[in-house]
C-alpha cells in the first residue's frame, strides 16, 4: 500500500481538519507520526482524528508554522481559502491565506529540510485553449482564487530550483467525495444530492452543457502519497481522472443514484464559468504512477450508502 512507503514518517498536514487534509491525516494517522494545522474556520475538530497532534494556528502566522514543521519529514500543505467567490469579494484576505500561508510553509520546510507537497489547482488554467489539458496548457486565471493558485504554484516549482527543497505542486481538478461541504462545482454534487434527497428540483446553471472532471477525494490522497515519495520532483502535475461529464449529466446521475424523480431546472448561468474542463493526467501516470481508482458511479454510489 502508498501509505506504508511512509511508515514511520513525521507528517504534518496543514488544512488537516479539512475536506482534503483531513482524508490524508485520516489515511496515515497509523502509520506515520502525523500532526495537523488547521485554525478550524471551516474545518472541523471531528475530521481530525484521535491519535493525531493538533497545531490550532493560522497558516499566516509563520512563527506557529515554523514551530509545526519543525521535525517534519514531510507536509502536505492543504490550508487555503478555496471559496471563488470569497477570492472575488474579498482578495486581500484569500491572498494573505492562500500565498503568503503557502511562503511560510515552504520557508519552514526550507529551513527544516521537509518534502513539501502543495495542492495547486485546474483553476489557474482558465478557460483553456482545449481539452483534455495538460500541464503545458498556458495559464490564464479568471478569479483572484486562480490567480493566488497560480504563485503558489510557482512558487512551489521555483522553491525546488532555487533552494534544492523536495517540491510537488497538484493541481486539482474537481474534487468529491465524503466530508465536503457544497460550493461551487466542486460542490454541485453535494447540492445535487441535498436537492433529490428533498425532492426538491436540482438548479444548473445556464445549459448545463459545461464539462467538469470529478475526482474522488480517494485519488487524490493517493496522488499526495506518491508525490511524497516520488523522485520526480520539482514539477506540477494534474490530478483528475482524464474524462468529464456535463453537469446535466451528473444531475441525472445524482437522481438516478438516489432513485428521485426529481426535475431538473436551469438558471441564469454564472459570470465567467468556464465551459468545458477534463485533465491530462499522463504525466501524472507517467512519472508518479498515479492512476484514479474511483469512477463517479461508484463515487456517487458510495455517497449515497453514507446517508
Amino acid at each position: 500500500m502508498l501509505e506504508s512507503k511512509l511508515e514511520g514518517a513525521s507528517v504534518l498536514v496543514t488544512g488537516g481538519a479539512g475536506f482534503i487534509g483531513g482524508h490524508i491525516a485520516e489515511t496515515l494517522a497509523d502509520r506515520a507520526d502525523v500532526a495537523v494545522l488547521d485554525d478550524f474556520s471551516t474545518g472541523t475538530e471531528g475530521a481530525v482524528p484521535s491519535s493525531v497532534e493538533t497545531f490550532e494556528a493560522d497558516v499566516r502566522d509563520a512563527d506557529a508554522v515554523e514551530d509545526a514543521v519543525a521535525g517534519r519529514d514531510v507536509v502536505f500543505h492543504e490550508a487555503a481559502i478555496v471559496d471563488v467567490a470569497q477570492s472575488v469579494e474579498t482578495p486581500r484576505p484569500c491572498h494573505d491565506v492562500n500565498v503568503d500561508g503557502t511562503l511560510n510553509v515552504l520557508e519552514a520546510a526550507r529551513e527544516h529540510d521537509a518534502r513539501t507537497v502543495v495542492a495547486s489547482s485546474a483553476a489557474i488554467y482558465g478557460a483553456p485553449t482545449s481539452t483534455p489539458i495538460d500541464e503545458s496548457e498556458p495559464t490564464d486565471p479568471a478569479s483572484p482564487y486562480g490567480i493566488d493558485k497560480l504563485a503558489v504554484d510557482y512558487y512551489t516549482r521555483r522553491y525546488h530550483d532555487l533552494y534544492g527543497l523536495d517540491t510537488v505542486a497538484l493541481r486539482y481538478f474537481n474534487a468529491y467525495g465524503p466530508g465536503q461541504s457544497a460550493g461551487d462545482y466542486s460542490g454541485v454534487i453535494d447540492v445535487f444530492f441535498e436537492q433529490a434527497r428533498a425532492g426538491e428540483a436540482l438548479t444548473v446553471h445556464g445549459d448545463g452543457e459545461q464539462t467538469r472532471d470529478f475526482v474522488h477525494v480517494d485519488d487524490i490522497v493517493q496522488a499526495n502519497l506518491l508525490a511524497a515519495t516520488t523522485d520526480d520532483v520539482g514539477e506540477a502535475y494534474n490530478v483528475g481522472t482524464g474524462t468529464s461529464v456535463t453537469i446535466t449529466e451528473l444531475a441525472e446521475e445524482v437522481k438516478a443514484t438516489v432513485g428521485s424523480d426529481s426535475s431538473v431546472v436551469h438558471t441564469d448561468p454564472r459570470d465567467g464559468d468556464i465551459r468545458r474542463s477534463c485533465a491530462d493526467i499522463a504525466r501524472a501516470r507517467r512519472k508518479l504512477g498515479y492512476e484514479p481508482t474511483v469512477s463517479l458511479g461508484d463515487g456517487l454510489s458510495t455517497l449515497a450508502e453514507d446517508e
